[in-house]
């Protein structure tokens, strides 16, 4: 699990300093990724550059992964510490959510939300 461990470790580094290049490059090509925003799946590398394109020049994302355990499936659950900020730097959410990956060649194939956040603030929205 180490090297996988270390390739989600590095991509959420590149998401939080917002590398996209970077972020790609954890990625298969055929990645599938949760539209947080709109609902569904985001196929592949344009559709993660958009979709990331347009929720940052609406919010200030921040995660880092906090524990990772492996499921029955091989998938990667991993509890997350999520900060979003407005780009006033208002807090908006600060939340441990769940991460579920599934890794196929190396690469994240599919990114899935875990079912519940695991403990809210009490930052108002």
């Amino acid at each position: 699990m180490s090297s996988n461990q270390d390739l989600l470790t590095a991509a959420y580094h590149a998401f939080n300093t917002r590398n996209l290049p970077a972020a790609l490059a954890t990625m298969h090509a055929e990645v599938e990724w949760p539209n947080t925003m709109e609902g569904g799946y985001i196929q592949g590398h344009d559709g993660i550059r958009a979709y990331w394109s347009k929720q940052w020049n609406l919010v200030d994302p921040h995660v880092d992964p906090v524990q990772f355990t492996t499921d029955t499936n091989g998938r990667i659950a991993i509890e997350v510490h999520q900060v979003v900020k407005d780009l006033q730097g208002n807090l908006l959410e600060d939340l441990i959510v769940e991460h579920i990956y599934t890794i196929n060649e190396g690469l994240i194939r599919r990114m899935e939300m875990g079912e519940d956040r695991i403990m809210a603030s009490s930052a108002s929205k």
